[in-house]
């Protein structure tokens, strides 16, 4: 594995992004401004606060911006349910990505875990 000298090395990061992406294509003929605001803003937040603590060149800050990451991560998910529910998002494309988002929040669990042991 190549040494991480910036957060755009990260895999983690780089699966937020896609998972960003994912969520804007998704709901980009969505009607429902307030929800698909939410649901992007959720969705930017995962890797902007992976990138946010890495740059703070801090374990410790890094850790703590890892796990706002999860949280928004979690955030997300449940709005995922709220737009099936509502009819806003197909089930096939809501399962997709709430399984992209466990996986990411997986990985922003092992990093988490990682950083309090090697650092």
């Amino acid at each position: 594995m190549s040494k991480v000298e910036k957060f755009e090395d990260l895999k983690v990061w780089q699966d937020g992004i896609n998972l960003s992406i994912h969520v804007y294509q998704t709901l980009g003929a969505c009607r429902d401004f307030s929800l698909k605001d939410q649901m992007c803003r959720a969705a930017v937040s995962v890797p902007s606060n992976i990138a946010e603590g890495f740059e703070r060149h801090s374990n410790k800050e890094f850790i703590r911006f890892l796990r706002i990451a999860k949280g928004s991560s979690g955030e997300l998910r449940t709005q995922i349910y709220i737009a099936m529910g509502a009819g806003l998002i197909t089930e096939e494309k809501g399962t997709e990505l709430i399984s992209k988002s466990r996986l990411l929040s997986a990985m922003i669990q092992n990093l988490i875990k990682t950083r309090e042991t090697n650092f």
